[in-house]
């Protein structure tokens, strides 16, 4: 997929077609991630997302966990009764072994500079054989971002660790998918699957809606049965899947 400018990363502007359909898969990437039976999920995508209340919907029961340094967003206060949401900055609140399953959507683990800590948190919390959904920013993104800003030299220069200057000022962590195996892999965790969020690009996307606006399932469902896995040369984002032990 080409690189996308990073003022159009918001999901607003041109590209409005695209992350309609980006959301579309992220949705029911979820819906056939989740177990078939109700459990207590971890969502640790800091209220920037809607999967909580997907989630909840399917039957689960959420703890969803907001930044402290964020405020609630007015929209999202009335909340259903299957979501508890807790504000705090660390998962010292939850016991071992106390959840069956956690989403780390909203590409949090590159937000956490030191994600390997939190999802060393994570395993902590995760009942055996309990599973974990997350997603990333991949190195294709960070590469744009930072030619973007015309900084050549640093993409010159090679690293274990990706950190990408934001045009805002922010910082974020990128991974190749090797490196986001290993990640997962060094807190104990066992991956299931890595593979881009999407292959499909913006610009076909937008022709196939163009041409029948009523194309967007069947856009996803051939988005998701394309399953390049480990695939970290297109897309501006990594989603992967991996499960405790036991």
């Amino acid at each position: 997929m080409l690189p996308i400018p990073a003022n159009e990363l918001n999901g607003s502007g041109a590209l409005g077609p695209y992350w309609t359909f980006y959301h579309a898969v992220v949705a029911e990437q979820l819906r056939r991630w989740l177990p078939d039976r109700p459990c207590l999920l971890l969502d640790l995508s800091g209220g920037r997302g809607h999967w909580p209340v997907q989630a909840a919907k399917a039957g689960h029961h959420v703890i969803e966990v907001v930044d402290f340094r964020r405020p609630l967003d007015p929209s999202q206060r009335d909340i259903p009764d299957h979501i508890r949401r807790v504000r705090a900055d660390d998962l010292s609140f939850l016991p071992d072994a106390s959840v069956d399953a956690v989403v780390a959507e909203e590409r949090v683990l590159s937000l956490e500079l030191m994600a390997e800590s939190t999802v060393q948190d994570v395993v902590r919390v995760l009942k055996p054989g309990g599973r974990v959904l997350a997603s990333v920013d991949s190195l294709v993104l960070g590469m744009a971002i930072m030619a973007e800003q015309n900084y050549w030299a640093h993409l010159c220069q090679t690293s274990e660790v990706m950190l990408v200057p934001w045009p805002d000022g922010s910082i974020t962590r990128c991974f190749t998918s090797t490196q986001l195996r290993e990640l997962l892999t060094d807190a104990g965790l066992e991956v299931e699957w890595v593979r881009p969020r999407t292959v499909l690009s913006p610009s076909t996307v937008d022709h196939v809606l163009a041409a029948d606006a009523k194309a967007l399932a069947w856009l996803v469902r051939t988005e998701l049965e394309a399953h390049p896995d480990d695939d970290d040369t297109v897309g501006i984002h990594l989603v992967a899947s991996a499960r405790r032990p036991g």
